[in-house]
This record gives C-alpha cells, structure tokens and sequence, in this order.
C-alpha cells in the first residue's frame, strides 16, 4: 500500500525537476484560481451547484456535490503541490475535471472563445494530472522522501 501511495517514479533530477514546476503550477493554478472561489462562494453556490448526471453521483444534493468538488480542487491540489500522494491526488483530481468537462459542461462548446461552459479548463486540467497519475511526483517531493528504498534512475 505504501508503495502505491507514495512511489515518485523516476528520480532523474532533470524530470524530476520537470514534474516539480508541472506538480506545483498545476496544484497551485488549481487551488487559487478555482478551489478557493468555492470556498469562499461556499453559502450562495451550495444551494444550486451542479450535480453529475451518472449513477452513483446523480443521488448527491448540491452542497454534497460542491463538498466534493472542493475536496478535489483544494485537498488534492495541496497535495500536488506538497508532492504528497501525489499518484491518488491526481487520480481524484482527473476524475473531477473529466466530470466538469464531460458532464458538467457537456452542452458546451469545446473552446473558451466559443463562449461560457466550456470543456477546454477543465482539460487543460487534466492533461497534467494524467501526466502526474503516469510519472509520479519524481524526486524533489514528500513521496520521495517516505519512499526512499526504491531508487530508479530512469
């Protein structure tokens, strides 16, 4: 378990270095520009934030919906940038961008120039947080430092 929570990936200083500017631009544009807006708009967007429409999401209310979202946007974005359990937080961080692009925003067009509601932040998203899901946090994070006996240096 401990090895699938916290394995970096590579240790490579050059990708490493790599991952960490990706990890903490990534965690940090999240957490600022869309996770704290939540927060502080906690009372006025409980009552009418989207809810998915798939099975078993579609039974949450708003304000469960929006808990969750937050949950994402701020708690696995911190970790991004902390570069802890940084495999599982871009794993629930994808999840809700391709809920926010795909369903969320389905109705909408595919760029922001198109107008409101589009999928193309919620993509933008989530390219980085596979890219983190399949590489790892590399060697300048937390996970690096607990998970210290298996050293790869590819």
């Amino acid at each position: 378990m401990k090895k699938f929570l916290f394995d970096c990936g590579t240790r490579d200083d050059g990708i490493s270095l790599g991952l960490l500017v990706l990890r903490v631009g990534t965690g940090f544009l999240m957490l600022a520009g869309h996770g704290l807006s939540k927060i502080q708009g906690f009372a006025e967007k409980s009552k009418e934030f989207p809810v998915p429409d798939f099975f078993p999401l579609k039974y949450l209310s708003p304000s469960m919906s929006l808990t969750a979202t937050i949950g994402a946007e701020v708690g696995c974005a911190a970790l991004l940038v902390l570069g802890l359990a940084t495999r599982p937080a871009a794993f629930i961080l994808a999840f809700t961008m391709t809920i926010a692009a795909f369903n969320i925003h389905a109705a909408g067009p595919w760029f922001m120039s198109g107008g409101n509601g589009a999928k193309e932040p919620a993509l933008l998203f989530l390219i980085p947080c596979i890219a983190l899901l399949l590489t790892g946090a590399g060697s300048f994070s937390i996970d690096a430092s607990i998970l210290k006996d298996r050293r790869r240096n590819w």
